[in-house]
């Protein structure tokens, strides 16, 4: 059982007074330090760790031992290069290595700070490219929070509320199977979701001949841990090609073998035009990155840049971090599916327990789980939720909501499976107790 002490009480007070409110989550979780699976707070609390801390740290809290040298070799050389004035050996390294993981054809690279950030590149990317100004995004999608990306981000309205009016961007829905807005059934329904797009905004909000791209999560991450079939980028992918508009795949919580790929999207069995990641790449410092086919071309000089992309030292983290990637590839491809499956097949056997969980949804180790009231109304389990994530805390596991009413679980994808096993037993009886109280 967590204990709290007078010492993360008073840091809360003073966070409290000087910080703008973010998006704190209603357990006091105040972390101190952590290494691999677990995680400690300032009073000395353990935790497993299952939230990556928002999938940043893929490879192990706090990172691996070779990043964390790479990064402190790195700061007693040069920490800056302003890269975007001066050439820098290391971000080109860095570049050509990341490229090979990509498919052929792709062979350029913007450097940024965060997902947000190489979203924004993207749309303004895409614009370039196409000469084009709409852009086509879905609903329950989350990109970003500066004003571009969030044009396109559609998961909760309080994240638009009072910054608008946005960018031109289209919504539609997403292949939410499990809430169909049709009211429709998946494989029956026949796509119906991606048929709309031809027939109602393309036909009658705007040409398809103005609209840049389409961007997309292969499993839409904050907005709910969606997963579509297998089939619906192709679908997808064909209006694209028919109409000459860009595909844009945000990467930044899937992929990074999240789900067992280095690119979630090869899950799909389709290729995007551009591609955005961040979060895990850094190994838990910022960096973004957003990659383009080579037969797009370039951006005129001038045209776009920032002051940190490709800072050294979060290059120097995301260089030894994508080279233990490279070293273990097969073998981490392999225990993300098998840990994956092990935490699928539990959770779906507790699907069947209790009435609190409707859905189980995920590939690899992208797994949500969404909490209702009634399994047959689907009625949102918000209380639920938070019922569940506050004893969780307590008796020493970290998660994160997503959605409305879902938790995702994301933890390190080297966690060892007996830490996965204790998670599983940890958030059981957090269901239970939830289940008990309504």
């Amino acid at each position: 059982m967590v204990k709290l002490s007078k010492k993360i009480n008073e840091i809360i007070e003073r966070d409290k007074k000087v910080i703008m409110t973010t998006t704190r989550e209603s357990y006091p979780f105040v972390p101190s330090h952590g290494d691999g699976d677990f995680v400690f707070d300032v009073a000395g609390n353990k935790f497993i760790d299952f939230s990556s801390f928002i999938s940043v740290y893929n490879l192990g809290v706090n990172a691996n031992k070779q990043i964390r040298e790479a990064v402190k070799k790195q700061v007693d050389k040069l920490m800056h290069s302003a890269f975007t004035d001066y050439y820098s050996e290391l971000p080109v390294e860095f570049a050509e290595k990341l490229l090979g993981m990509f498919p052929k054809g792709f062979g350029k690279v913007f450097f940024s700070n965060s997902g947000t950030e190489a979203n924004e590149a993207a749309i303004k990317f895409s614009r370039i490219f196409t000469k084009r100004q709409y852009i086509l995004a879905f609903y329950n999608s989350f990109h970003g929070r500066t004003l571009g990306s969030l044009s396109l981000t559609a998961s909760k309205s309080i994240q638009r509320a009072g910054f608008g009016p946005f960018n031109a961007t289209i919504h539609v829905p997403f292949a939410y199977c499990y809430r169909c807005p049709f009211k429709l059934e998946y494989p029956s329904c026949n796509f119906a979701c991606v048929d709309y797009i031809e027939e109602y905004p393309l036909s009658k909000e705007v040409s398809p001949e103005e609209v840049a791209a389409i961007f997309f999560e292969p499993i839409q991450g904050e907005g709910g841990y969606i997963v579509p079939p297998l089939d619906y980028f192709k679908k997808i992918s064909k209006i694209a090609k028919k109409y000459d508009i860009l595909l844009v795949d945000d990467e930044v919580q899937a992929g990074y073998m999240r789900t067992g790929k280095f690119l979630a999207l090869d899950h799909f069995g389709v290729e995007a035009d551009i591609y955005t990641m961040a979060k895990s790449l850094g190994g838990g410092l910022p960096i973004g990155a957003t990659i383009s086919r080579t037969s797009l071309g370039t951006i005129p000089a001038g045209s776009h840049a920032n002051t940190f992309g490709g800072n050294l030292v979060s290059i120097a983290a995301a260089n030894a971090s994508l080279e233990y990637i490279k070293k273990n590839l097969k073998k981490l491809e392999q225990e993300v599916k098998e840990k994956g499956s092990l935490m699928m097949k539990r959770l779906n056997e507790m699907k069947e327990k209790y009435e609190i969980i409707g859905d189980v949804r995920g590939i690899g180790l992208m797994i949500g789980v969404e909490i209702v009231k009634d399994k047959y109304t689907k009625e949102y389990g918000v209380e639920e939720r938070e019922k569940i994530l506050n004893k969780c805390f307590e008796d020493g596991l970290i998660l994160l909501p997503a959605g409305k009413s879902t938790i995702r679980f994301i933890p390190p994808i080297t966690m060892k499976i007996e830490n996965i096993e204790k998670g599983l037993d940890i958030f059981e009886s957090a269901v239970k107790y939830a289940s008990n109280k309504v």
